[in-house]
């Protein structure tokens, strides 16, 4: 049977700013596991102005130990194609692994919105701090088991959710970590 899992959260950060964060995610202090990340196509539409991207990342594998002994499963390819809208003020990354896909196929969608309109004139400083900008984030996930023995299925499909529910605390601790850089960093020039 496929899991599916859905989830929204409230990040007290600009949309800009949490783009921003999201293309610089990897490394952080919580994703010892993302050994390496890279584009591998960008373009931008001329007309619509609509950023389209495709990335890959090698991540470090974890089995648990009851499937040590069915799989042999190291490190895992991810792809990752996301389009970012600056006129509509909307980013969508939708992630799906490339290995092991026998196993496992996890593929998350998520899409961060803003909740302050973005004007083309300038707030004051002050004005700004009152509005507080908040991105919204709705993350999809659907984790669907390829093997074809039910028993082993199921479980292979329970560990997939129970891992990315863990694993959704770290992100958000990883993202955070690099919006408070990027915040800091900001500061610093404007001081």
């Amino acid at each position: 049977m496929v899991q599916f899992l859905s989830l929204k959260t409230q990040i007290h950060h600009s949309w800009p700013n949490v783009t921003q964060a999201v293309w610089q995610k990897y490394p952080n202090p919580f994703a010892s596991h993302v050994l390496s990340s890279d584009v591998i196509d960008r373009n931008v539409n001329p007309i619509t102005g609509v950023m389209t991207t495709t990335r890959l990342f090698l991540k470090k594998g974890v089995m648990p130990k009851w499937g040590r002994s069915l799989f042999n499963v190291r490190d895992a390819f991810i792809m990752e194609q996301s389009t970012v809208d600056p006129r509509d003020c909307t980013m969508v990354t939708v992630t799906r692994n490339l290995s092991h896909t026998k196993i496992m196929v996890v593929e998350e969608t998520q899409t961060y919105t803003t909740t302050t309109p973005q004007t083309a004139s300038a707030a004051s400083a002050a004005a700004q701090t009152l509005l507080a900008p908040i991105t919204q984030l709705r993350t999809d996930v659907r984790i669907i088991s390829n093997t074809g023995w039910a028993p082993i299925k199921s479980r292979i499909e329970g560990f997939g959710l129970t891992r990315f529910k863990d694993n959704t605390i770290r992100s958000s601790q990883g993202l955070l970590h690099v919006l408070e850089n990027l915040t800091h960093a900001q500061r610093s020039e404007t001081a």
